[in-house]
């Protein structure tokens, strides 16, 4: 078995905390629809770990990742996320070193490792252009590019910032996939960011806390697309 190719432009519903048990599901059926509707694209959804099979079971297209999983190995760690686990739930994709859950950079080393091991997507935020840079040693699929002061507050990335994340990330590991969504909350934010040159985005208080949600993330796959053509 091999990892699930993700194609760009891609999209990743993160709803983080703010959803969970029968809401997600609702709303990974709405990421599945877009992955059907757009195959040229990949969407994402990212859930609990105890929601990970219930959205398993009814996505095939969109991709289903973990919030977080640990470098650990079967035996010892109690409290920690065993990557097999999530692998096993029927996660394609994890998120890793999320400003909501750092890890130290040999922790990532691990946690990298093991995704690879499992072939687990890797999707691993940096806050910074050094740590990026830092991030892309490791090859990971996807490097996350979002300045911790950003997230939530609606206020994206500016251009320069975008730009050269983009290229300082492909300077070093030309195959990683750069994603920017620092402060994403409209599908026209999302249209704007994929145009400027990254590989995706995502969103996840701009969605859940929209007046229909579900609609907010037709739009902001929609968009996507659109700008990737453009």
């Amino acid at each position: 078995m091999s990892k699930v190719t993700v194609k760009a432009p891609f999209f990743m519903f993160n709803p983080k905390s703010y959803l969970f048990g029968a809401d997600i599901v609702e709303m990974a059926k709405v990421a599945e629809e877009m992955a059907v509707q757009y195959p040229e694209a990949s969407v994402f959804v990212t859930c609990p770990f105890a929601d990970i099979s219930r959205v398993a079971a009814v996505t095939d297209k969109a991709i289903v990742s973990a919030q977080h999983m640990d470098g650990i190995k079967l035996g010892r760690g109690m409290g920690y996320v065993l990557p097999e686990a999530v692998k096993a739930a029927g996660a394609q994709a994890t998120f890793l070193n999320h400003a909501e859950r750092p890890l130290t950079f040999s922790e990532l080393v691990k946690a990298v490792e093991r995704a690879n091991e499992l072939d687990i997507v890797t999707v691993v935020c940096a806050d910074s252009l050094k740590e990026a840079r830092a991030i892309a040693t490791l090859e990971p699929d996807i490097i996350l590019c979002e300045p911790t002061e950003l997230i939530g507050t609606g206020n994206t990335s500016d251009a320069s910032y975008v730009t050269s994340t983009n290229e300082a990330i492909k300077a070093v590991s030309p195959n990683t996939l750069v994603m920017q969504a620092a402060g994403i909350s409209s599908a026209q934010d999302v249209y704007n960011v994929i145009e400027l040159g990254a590989d995706g985005t995502g969103c996840t208080s701009g969605i859940t806390g929209a007046p229909d949600p579900k609609q907010m993330l037709r739009d902001m796959v929609e968009a996507a697309v659109k700008a990737s053509k453009a």
